[in-house]
């Protein structure tokens, strides 16, 4: 009997020691390694928080990105983290929330909280769904860029949570209205906040990403984007009744304005950020477009090629020239009268080098009407910002960890993003989104059934918060 007491009292001593190990390993991860836990927790979650902010209403018009703060808060909140916001307009939510380090320049994560509008006729779900299936998040702003946003958010949560000094100010930024030009979001931020702005040196923002080429996978950091410059033209002539045609009106006017200007290509050239970006992109081609890709200065003098590089890839064609789309028309408010005046706006996307001045005076040239009278609507200044930088060299760093076969180089935008507002103030800007996307899913940028990967979104999480760490640790 005192053996087997013994045996027992030997097993009870043993169950104690092994409980005491088990604690003191749960309490080394929650109080001594909290950044190896926190940063599979903030990756697991990436995926739920972005299905509910999918839900929250910013289509834009009207914004109502206020909305879109207050989810965002919450979740700041949740984690105790102190966080700003301000409306430049009723509804125009902002907000802004600073994770305090030492004295390098600051670094901003920015993502624009507002989306464009969808229709429903064409999507699978309903576009403010939020729907998790088959491994995606789908709704309008998964790819633009709610799901940078999140990923941003949970990058920004695990660092704060970690614990470490930092080397430097992080901010998380959130805004309003970029899908409209962002004058009631980064534009008002950077003047209205400007201490916000104070200190930063880097700032990542939409743009660029990992896009799967049949050669391999791109992973493109934007360093510029083509300039928009948005006009009207107004056409003018004498009015009268439809049942009467005249030699000339308005309308007749403008239509041939609009078609000269559709068939008068501008030339193309190729600027040296461009360049770079095509030879870059020039290994992962296949046989049509690799050897062009690599020369692109040749190829550019073959219309040939052109025409078969718009065909198939409108988006690069865009890059290597100057360009206007006719948008948007109207005449008459009634079909049996000929107006005064008749107008048509027009999209056009400068390279990073045009001077707008010189542009405007070749434009002039191609419509050769007096009567046509061109208007400026929007337009903002040039500005690059150089690869050869701390952050450049940390997102290829931590990018060969995770896809070690990967091209990353710097590329340019045709479209318009809120980095040149801080390009603008000598904020050294890249689009970067730390995912990999196929061409299917990235047609879902304004178009129909967007979405994104969950494990995008998991991944993306991690690879976030490795370039944080990265680039705020002490030297």
């Amino acid at each position: 009997m005192n053996q087997e007491n013994t045996l027992r009292a030997g097993q009870r001593r043993s169950l104690v020691r092994a409980l005491g190990l088990f604690v003191s390993l749960w309490l080394w991860l929650l109080c001594v390694a909290p950044g190896l836990a926190s940063e599979t927790d903030f990756a697991a979650r990436a995926a739920t928080d972005l299905s509910g902010y999918l839900k929250v209403d910013t289509l834009n018009p009207p914004g109502n990105e206020s909305r879109g703060v207050a989810y965002l808060a919450k979740i700041l909140e949740a984690h105790g983290i102190p966080y700003s916001t301000g409306e430049s307009a009723p509804g125009r939510g902002n907000l802004w929330a600073r994770l305090e380090g030492g004295e390098k320049p600051g670094l901003v994560l920015l993502h624009h909280i507002d989306v464009v509008p969808a229709d429903l006729a064409y999507w699978d779900s309903d576009p403010l769904s939020g729907e998790i299936r088959d491994g995606y998040v789908y709704g309008r702003g998964a790819l633009d860029t709610k799901g940078l946003g999140i990923v941003q958010l949970e990058a920004f949560l695990a660092l704060a949570q970690s614990g470490a000094p930092l080397s430097r100010d992080v901010w998380f930024v959130a805004t309003a209205d970029e899908e409209a030009g962002g004058a009631f979001g980064a534009g008002w931020m950077i003047e209205a906040h400007e201490d916000v702005f104070s200190n930063v040196g880097y700032l990542l923002n939409e743009g660029g990403m990992g896009m799967e080429m049949g050669g391999g996978l791109a992973v493109m950091v934007e360093v510029t984007q083509k300039v928009p410059l948005w006009l009207r033209l107004t056409a003018t002539g004498r009015p009268g009744h439809g049942s009467a045609p005249q030699v000339e009106s308005s309308v007749t006017r403008l239509v041939a304005a609009a078609d000269r200007i559709a068939s008068s290509p501008f030339p193309p050239r190729v600027v040296p950020a461009v360049g770079a970006m095509l030879r870059g992109m020039a290994p992962l081609q296949d046989e049509t477009f690799a050897a062009a890709f690599a020369d692109p200065e040749a190829a550019v003098q073959d219309a040939a090629f052109m025409r078969a590089l718009q065909l198939a890839v409108p988006q690069i064609h865009s890059l290597l020239r100057n360009t206007c789309s006719i948008t948007r028309l109207e005449g008459s408010a009634k079909i049996n009268v000929v107006p005064s005046e008749a107008w048509a706006e027009l999209d056009c996307r400068l390279l990073p080098d045009q001077d707008p001045e010189s542009f405007l005076v070749e434009l002039e040239a191609i419509i050769q009407d007096d009567h046509v009278r061109i208007d400026r609507i929007m337009g903002f200044t040039p500005a690059v910002s150089p690869a050869e930088t701390e952050l450049f060299g940390a997102i290829v760093e931590v990018n060969a960890k995770y896809f070690p076969d990967a091209r990353v180089f710097p590329s340019v935008l045709g479209g318009f993003t809120d980095s040149h507002f801080f390009r603008d103030k000598g904020i050294v800007s890249y689009g970067y989104a730390p995912f990999v996307v196929g061409t299917a899913d990235h047609r879902g940028i304004h178009g129909n059934n967007e979405r994104i990967s969950v494990e995008n979104m998991e991944r993306g999480t991690r690879v976030m918060t490795d370039l944080l760490r990265a680039m705020t640790a002490p030297n």
